[in-house]
């Protein structure tokens, strides 16, 4: 199972799992696929209301107890690893759900990045973390994953709208490096003006940078 999830992630999330510890790796994993499920249903969707009602099905089903969720899904059966966040993990849902509107203007952006940062203010919980500075970093590696993944004045607008975040260096924890090593790549995008979070030798070298000392 977990093979099989990570090669699904995209490369900068499979890069940064790399250096999860093993107290946290599931979690993360868990909390990484989960992201990345939300994110292909808003890339998949034509119809604005198909998306929104794939995306209210993971919130129903993370709404029951763990016993009690459909068998056979892999990623809804790896999000017990982050019970009793369930509350977290739906307002992720909430967040891709704003790209499914026909404008993203600087509320949705916010929304946006805020609510996928719900997430990871979750693993902060669980590990004894400080929720502002997860909060920080995930919002910035939102941000330069969204103006990386859209274009023309939608990129510019995220970019524009990410300026104060940019030289924000919160300090994580060991259990949070996955998350040290996404904000890093985050910060990196928007500093080239929206470029992918992986775009050539040195944004490697600066998430291994990252993964090994968390700054």
């Amino acid at each position: 199972m977990e093979v099989n999830a990570i090669s699904e992630l995209p490369l900068p999330q499979r890069l940064a799992l790399a250096y999860a510890p093993s107290q946290s790796r599931a979690q993360t994993l868990a909390l990484l696929a989960y992201d990345a499920q939300l994110g292909l249903i808003v890339r998949r969707t034509s119809e604005p209301i198909l998306g929104q009602m794939r995306l209210a099905w993971w919130r129903d089903q993370l709404a029951l107890p763990t016993g009690e969720r459909p068998q056979g899904n892999r990623v809804l059966a790896m999000l017990a690893a982050l019970e009793g966040e369930e509350g977290a993990l739906q307002e992720m849902a909430n967040g891709w759900e704003v790209l499914l509107g026909e404008h993203l203007d600087a509320d949705a952006i916010r929304q946006h990045s805020q609510s996928r940062a719900a997430g990871w203010l979750a693993m902060a919980r669980l590990h004894d973390a400080d929720e502002e500075d997860a909060g920080q970093a995930a919002q910035c590696w939102a941000l330069g994953d969204l103006a990386a993944n859209i274009g023309g004045g939608e990129r510019t607008r995220v970019v524009e709208l990410a300026q104060p975040m940019r030289d924000i260096l919160p300090r994580l924890p060991r259990t949070l490096r996955p998350l040290a090593v996404l904000a890093g790549l985050g910060r990196r995008s928007l500093a080239r003006r929206g470029a992918p979070l992986l775009a050539g030798p040195g944004s490697v070298l600066a998430a291994i940078r990252l993964g090994i000392s968390g700054r």
